[in-house]
């Protein structure tokens, strides 16, 4: 019998949430380099460049890949002869584990976790309550696989309850164009097939935490149906040129991966959740020694990549930016911005857009005129740091405003990740603004771009924050022009054209 003493237990999932903040799991790092030395398109290529070099100045600096450090999910089996010695509940100290991981005051992790989910939303302000899954299984130790799912690729989480004739094939052929970029591709497609509903969620999301092994797959061939299944996918979705953060591409997932279990006759549960280029996942074993001992990767595992600014690049004073200026530049077009912009996202949104209702003006300091607008809520700063990880968030969510914010602000543009919708591409060509993109999974690369920073309204809502940053050769690229051309279009078609194993799919 093994006893399982409650500080071993909370500081292991601490010590764990801290280390996949700022490592990336190896084989992913190996499967993104061989994909970025195989990719022919210019921008999904730069793309995978920033988030390599990006990974590798985390793991340097020991700072988080991405400024969403994610909602905690942690799967347990607990073998029947532990025994735990222990004064809070598992669920507690799975808890006060994450609670101790996102304050630690050498690199704070930014807390996103609301209550009153329906309601106020209210901000927790440490990451907890985590999502805890236990299973009760022979043995006397615990095993622990602990997860940090940023909440844009945790949004295109799909399910389906398909006809026992149905193709998973074609589902998943038909609903990945349909996620779009906001998931941070290139990644991981987790599926869960069988069981019911809410089992086959579990086993999708249980599915994006196994390793990267499609290459030794494809080499050795399949041995079962779902290695035929995981081969085919690998193979179409690819084909779908969809490519790194939707730019277009020859990649878009780097495996596919599969679990199962049996269902009823009359039913085939699938369901399909994406694993972002911030993939943070780690496992270990408590067995009553101590807490976990995680072992540090080497740096020599990282690719030594370098980016030249400015190559190929145009740069940008946003300080004394035209509206002609703007007009000019054509999607895909790389650029790199310095001077003021201001940052806002989903709350502060929602709040300006109430003010405009009520006629009534924007809080003193915030002027959006003849300005850009980046949608990020960044990780608090710790030592010397201007501002923590920057990354860009989904842009979609902020769609139903935007109409709004270009009517009343005089905005020029606005700055996040993947693609727009309908209505912000109309309302981006009727006022003749523009819309860039920031690579996702790049947040620590951004950051070092970001040379003053303050908070001008809306402190209460924390990283929600209007800030203020002063940046300098800030990379971004062109996704929408002052035309209402959007790269997330048109790309993707031509790559799937240029790859030719599946016809093209018009959205």
């Amino acid at each position: 019998m093994s006893v399982i003493r409650q500080d071993d237990f909370i500081q292991s999932v601490a010590d764990s949430l801290q280390y996949i903040s700022y490592y990336h799991p190896p084989d992913f790092i190996n499967a993104l380099n061989e994909a970025y030395r195989k990719e022919q398109s210019p921008a999904a290529r730069d793309a995978m460049a920033q988030i390599l070099i990006n990974s590798r100045m985390c793991a340097e600096g020991r700072r988080p890949i991405c400024q969403d450090t994610g909602i905690v999910t942690v799967f347990l089996k607990i073998g029947m002869d532990v025994r735990w010695e222990a004064e809070l509940s598992v669920t507690d100290m799975v808890n006060e584990g994450v609670r101790r991981a996102y304050r630690h005051p050498d690199n704070v992790l930014r807390a996103s976790v609301l209550k009153d989910s329906a309601g106020l939303r209210i901000n927790t302000g440490d990451n907890t309550p985590a999502v805890v899954h236990m299973e009760t299984v022979l043995g006397d130790k615990v095993e622990v696989n602990v997860a940090a799912k940023g909440g844009g690729s945790e949004a295109k989480a799909k399910f389906a309850m398909l006809n026992p004739s149905d193709s998973i094939v074609d589902w998943v052929l038909n609903t990945v164009p349909a996620m779009g970029a906001g998931w941070c591709p290139p990644g991981i497609l987790g599926l869960g097939i069988g069981g019911t509903a809410e089992k086959a969620m579990l086993l999708a999301k249980q599915a994006c935490m196994e390793t990267i092994d499609i290459q030794e797959l494809i080499a050795r061939g399949s041995a079962s149906r779902l290695e035929e299944l995981r081969l085919e996918l690998y193979e179409k979705v690819n084909a779908l040129g969809i490519g790194a953060q939707g730019l277009g591409g020859l990649t878009t997932v780097l495996d596919i991966k599969i679990r199962d279990y049996p269902t009823h006759a009359a039913n085939k549960p699938v369901a399909m959740i994406p694993n972002c280029a911030a993939t943070r996942h780690a496992h270990f074993v408590l067995d009553g020694s101590g807490p976990a001992e995680l072992k540090p990767p080497r740096l020599e595992d990282w690719p030594l990549i370098t980016r030249e600014a400015g190559a190929g690049s145009r740069r940008v004073h946003l300080d004394t930016l035209t509206l002609s200026e703007v007009a000019a530049w054509k999607p895909g077009e790389t650029l790199l911005l310095s001077g003021t912009l201001l940052t806002g996202r989903d709350a502060a949104h929602k709040r300006m857009v109430e003010l405009f209702e009520q006629g009534q003006p924007l809080p003193e300091g915030v002027d959006f005129t003849n300005k850009f607008i980046y949608y990020v809520g960044p990780v608090d700063p710790v030592r010397d740091e201007v501002v923590g990880p920057a990354g860009p968030t989904t842009a979609t969510r902020m769609d139903k405003f935007t109409d709004a914010m270009l009517a009343h602000t005089g905005l020029l543009g606005m700055i996040g990740k993947a693609e727009r919708g309908p209505s912000a591409i109309a309302a981006i060509k009727a006022h003749r603004a523009v819309y860039l993109i920031a690579v996702g999974g790049a947040a620590y690369l951004v950051s070092k771009a970001i040379r003053q920073s303050r908070v001008v309204a809306f402190e209460d809502l924390g990283m929600e924050a209007i800030h203020e940053f002063v940046v300098e050769d800030m990379p971004v690229t062109v996704a929408v022009d002052s035309r209402g051309e959007s790269i997330h279009q048109s790309a993707p078609k031509i790559w799937q054209q240029r790859i030719g194993k599946i016809p093209v799919l018009e959205k």
